[in-house]
């Protein structure tokens, strides 16, 4: 079976999403185990049943703005699996790459027949050394996606052996109260960052096939503490066209950069636009900004959908 073109898609997801519903007539927990074998280590089941895979790269020293960025804050490839029957499966994921590292990550990808490139830019503005992130979907064979995947991550400094014992916690300081009580959602403490996902509340599609949020169609916002109630903030809003002039005049407005602005994805419905976002501050000062650019999006009315 050779790669599907973005052209076929949504013809493609039809066809697998026929075949899951007729070969699953009832609840049936899937089965990872081919998968977590091809990608050479255990991933997280999120809440909407998602496998999600994650590989920080650990191994960069990147600093912007005199911060060292932590692997969780900026700089972790994930890759999430949806079932869609028994053997087959909707893949994305996010590559985070150094530029010598592109080529031959891609060839890999191509040469498998098994992985596409959906995207390939910057997140990030004024980084040393520069990082690109390479985004990836198809939809096929589990497990054959995820040896495709793993073979190009074997390319890069990527660390892809499966870490038996957990890594030393990383001390935090940083008034996350504040921060929940201000952006209205709550986060969690992962490698030294506080991470904050808003999901959208509208239906996202490709094809037939519902994207679920943890499959990175949700507005990411990382907080890394910097001392003195001072953090860094990094992520990435996801928007619909309408949204993002609203978006940038908010962020700007309360002197946070917008850094890049593209899409991840191909024929999802709706299209989706991405901006990313740097700005280091009072913590207090840069939840308040991006509470007033989370209110710019058009939630309520995507809520009644």
């Amino acid at each position: 079976m050779q790669r599907s073109l973005f052209a076929f898609t949504s013809c493609a997801l039809t066809i697998l999403f026929s075949a899951a519903a007729s070969a699953q007539p009832t609840a049936v927990q899937p089965d990872w185990s081919a998968v977590i074998a091809a990608m050479g280590r255990t991933g997280t089941l999120q809440p909407d049943g998602v496998m999600k895979f994650s590989f920080p790269r650990s191994d960069l020293n990147v600093t912007l703005d005199g911060v060292r960025l932590r692997p969780s804050f900026a700089l972790g490839t994930w890759i999430a699996f949806k079932k869609l029957n028994s053997r087959d499966a909707m893949v994305m994921g996010d590559l985070v790459l150094t530029e010598p590292e592109v080529p031959a990550v891609m060839s890999s990808l191509e040469q498998s027949g098994w992985v596409m490139e959906t995207a390939l830019h910057n997140h990030l503005l004024g980084e040393s050394p520069r990082v690109v992130y390479m985004h990836i979907h198809n939809d096929g064979d589990a497990r054959l996606i995820a040896t495709a995947i793993h073979g190009a991550l074997a390319l890069t400094g990527t660390p892809i052996t499966a870490v038996n014992n957990p890594p030393a916690p990383v001390p935090f300081e940083l008034d996350t109260a504040s921060i929940k009580r201000i952006l209205g959602y709550a986060g969690k403490v992962n490698g030294g960052v506080y991470q904050v996902s808003v999901p959208r509340h509208e239906r996202i599609q490709m094809g037939p096939v519902e994207i679920p949020a943890s499959m990175g169609v949700s507005t990411a916002i990382n907080f890394q503490p910097t001392g003195n109630r001072t953090a860094a903030v990094t992520g990435d809003f996801v928007l619909t066209a309408g949204e993002v002039p609203k978006v940038i005049s908010a962020l700007r407005r309360n002197g946070i950069i917008v850094t890049a602005l593209h899409n991840h994805m191909l024929v999802e419905t709706p299209t989706l636009f991405f901006m990313h976002f740097w700005a280091r501050d009072d913590v207090v000062k840069l939840a308040t900004g991006l509470h007033v650019a989370l209110n710019a999006m058009d939630r309520e009315r995507a809520a009644n959908k």
